[in-house]
């Protein structure tokens, strides 16, 4: 107790009037000392004036597994008790509360706070009777909190705290009130020495136990060893030092005893715990309320979703002393609020003011919900086509378009499955907010070519020649094509000079036209509605000779032309080839003549090029491969042996990379 607040008398009151024990009794605390029979647990005390404390302070640390439980914070006699003490004489179950100037105001503000501010606060005036009360039963974040209690007038403030599993009350420095109805000794506070301390110092500290005829305090350490502390002097400190070996780690026990020599109807002591010079904590607190121990608020509060069931990480919050308003994960949606037992208004759905007793209020919420969807489209020309059964990933699911996912609100990268003969560019991550659809469109921009072959290219004046005009692609979806010839002066053909129809992967769409060549030109066809084009030459000459023009959507041309002269006894072919980009795996398509008494043979093949290029031509089948070439005009030529006629040896080319 305060030195400046000393209360003596001349007599010790009977045993059987002292029933604190019976009010804070706990079986958790029970232990043996000597013989001695030792229980019970000390009220914590706020003193309101010249101490040397001014605000009592508890942490309570939630871990991240422990988010969401139930706090179970609850007060015993938080409130100023007029008939605990006062006027110089004390009533029967005393408890320590002192007002030591009559008439005048005391109150005890409890304050929880955490990382987000103030969590719940509530200031607490005068009665005349011990009441305990429930200051926050939700969950909370993980996080560390902590209890304040301040009190504000001339006396001080008994009172027990108690928090449920898992959890607890833990400081370095705080007060006690041991009280001379109570001469068991009482337990102060657990400490729990840890392994590292090994050979570090650990202090204990106590302050104004008034001497040692007053009070004696002691620790009982592992193996139910005894350590005396020094009793402090009036308004002093006395420092009790351990050098930690291995045998004192473990939970250290720290007792008061009030001695029969007391003059001191309570007397608060403060505690204070060092290792080294730096404060560690300890837990204090517990209480067992006493059977008829009247409620004076309880307050229970359930945050569930419309189907009832609790909402993760949801609690909430005390808003002044009447209020309480639900706190929701990001992104919940209050529903409803209401009463189910006690009386109160309800003010929205996301609060409620309540009378004080026992109060039990339900806030409902729902979860955010959304959705994104996806959709595929081909790109091709002016058209967008749509994709059906196109993979996609979203969210670690893996769906086909087009589908719509719910979601909670967010922001969503799709990611989407390549399709061969397009290219895509990742679409910008989806966005879904609540009660709305988000939509991703992925865009596939088609690849395809157009080639046209003229064969025979080389022909006698007027002579017939049969024009090629092919829409290819590796797409696998089928798109809408129309092919269309324009043909110089001097050609003309008595067919149709469009076609229109699908094509596809493995499929193209082809249009062959018979055409009557009068002079040497060159014919274009045109793939729409993409507006690809390519041309094909024709000579008229003899002899024969074909070639083909190819034009890819990349950009890249490529032109064949191929001409066969007869020799003393076979064929000379001469194969030019002129394109203008860097290209790789270029393929010389040149058919062998079918027919004839034996097989037709090439012979070695000769290359001339540009200087820079490196080429090294090779048959394979009927093709000849160039590896790479690059932009300029490449002429290639084999003997051809055949013992065909001239009009038979000439087959048509094709161009490919």
């Amino acid at each position: 107790m305060p030195n400046v607040f000393p209360r003596r008398f001349p007599f010790r009151l009977p045993v059987h009037l002292s029933v604190l024990t019976a009010l804070l009794l706990s079986p958790v605390a029970l232990a043996q000392t000597e013989g001695t029979p030792v229980g019970g647990l000390l009220p914590l005390v706020s003193v309101g004036e010249k101490w040397i404390q001014d605000v009592e302070s508890y942490t309570i640390v939630v871990s991240p597994q422990d988010a969401g439980k139930p706090l179970g914070l609850e007060l015993y006699s938080p409130t100023f008790n007029l008939a605990d003490y006062v006027d110089g004489r004390r009533a029967a179950g005393y408890f320590g509360d002192e007002l030591y100037k009559k008439n005048e105001p005391f109150d005890t503000t409890f304050t929880l706070v955490g990382p987000g501010g103030t969590v719940a606060e509530r200031r607490y005036g005068q009665n005349r009777e011990h009441t305990w009360d429930s200051l926050f039963a939700g969950g909370l974040g993980a996080g560390t909190y902590t209890l304040r209690v301040n009190s504000r007038g001339d006396g001080k403030n008994s009172y027990a705290l108690r928090v449920a599993s898992p959890f607890a009350l833990e400081t370095s420095d705080f007060t006690v009130n041991a009280r001379s109805n109570t001469p068991e000794p009482l337990l102060a506070a657990r400490l729990n020495v840890l392994p590292d301390w090994v050979g570090k110092t650990v202090s204990i500290l106590n302050y104004d136990i008034d001497g040692p005829k007053e009070a004696e305090t002691f620790v009982i350490q592992p193996g139910n060893k005894r350590a005396d502390l020094t009793p402090s002097d009036n308004g002093k400190t006395a420092v009790d030092r351990f050098t930690i070996t291995p045998e004192m780690v473990g939970e250290w026990q720290i007792f008061i005893r009030v001695l029969p020599t007391t003059k001191q109807y309570s007397n608060s002591v403060r505690y204070s715990f060092r290792l080294g010079d730096q404060p560690v904590t300890a837990r204090v607190g517990g209480f067992n309320p006493p059977a008829g121990a009247k409620v004076d608020n309880q307050l229970l509060v359930d945050v569930v979703d419309p189907q009832g069931q609790p909402i993760p990480g949801a609690s909430y919050a005390l808003v002044g002393t009447s209020g309480v308003r639900p706190q929701l994960p990001p992104g919940y949606v209050p529903v409803s609020s209401s009463i189910v037992q006690g009386t109160g208004n309800i003010i929205s759905p996301t609060e409620v003011r309540y009378q004080p007793g026992f109060t039990k209020i339900r806030f409902v919420a729902r979860p955010p919900e959304g959705q994104l969807a996806v959709d595929a489209v081909a790109l091709y020309g002016d058209q967008r086509i749509p994709l059906t059964g196109v993979p996609f990933e979203v969210a670690g699911r893996t769906l086909n378009t087009p589908a719509t996912v719910p979601l909670s609100p967010g922001d969503y990268p799709v990611k989407p499955t390549p399709i061969p003969g397009s290219t895509f560019t990742p679409p910008l991550p989806g966005r879904v907010a609540d009660g709305t659809a988000g939509k991703v469109t992925i865009e596939y921009r088609v690849l395809t070519d157009v080639t046209l072959i003229t064969a025979p290219d080389i022909l006698n004046a007027c002579d017939v020649t049969q024009l090629t005009a092919s829409a290819r692609t590796d797409f696998p979806y089928r798109l809408p094509g129309r092919l269309a010839l324009n043909l110089p002066t001097g050609w003309t053909s008595d067919y149709p000079l469009e076609l229109s129809g699908e094509f596809s992967g493995g499929q193209p769409l082809r249009l062959k036209v018979p055409v009557r060549v009068c002079r040497s030109d060159t014919a274009e066809a045109v793939l729409n509605p993409i507006g690809l084009r390519t041309t094909g030459a024709a000579r008229v000459r003899n002899p024969g000779g074909a070639n083909v023009t190819r034009t890819v959507q990349s950009g890249a041309r490529g032109s064949l032309n191929k001409s066969v002269e007869a020799a003393a006894q076979n064929y000379q072919v001469t194969l030019v080839l002129t394109v203008d980009s860097t290209l790789e795996n270029v393929r010389l398509i040149d058919p062998l003549p079918t027919g004839g008494s034996q097989p037709a043979v090439r012979g070695p093949l000769q290359l001339q090029g540009p200087s820079l290029a490196n080429v090294q031509p090779r048959v394979d089948g009927d093709a000849i491969l160039l590896s790479r070439v690059i932009p300029g005009t490449y002429t290639l030529t084999y003997t051809l042996f055949s013992d065909l006629p001239a009009d038979r040896v000439v087959t048509a080319p094709d161009l490919g990379w």
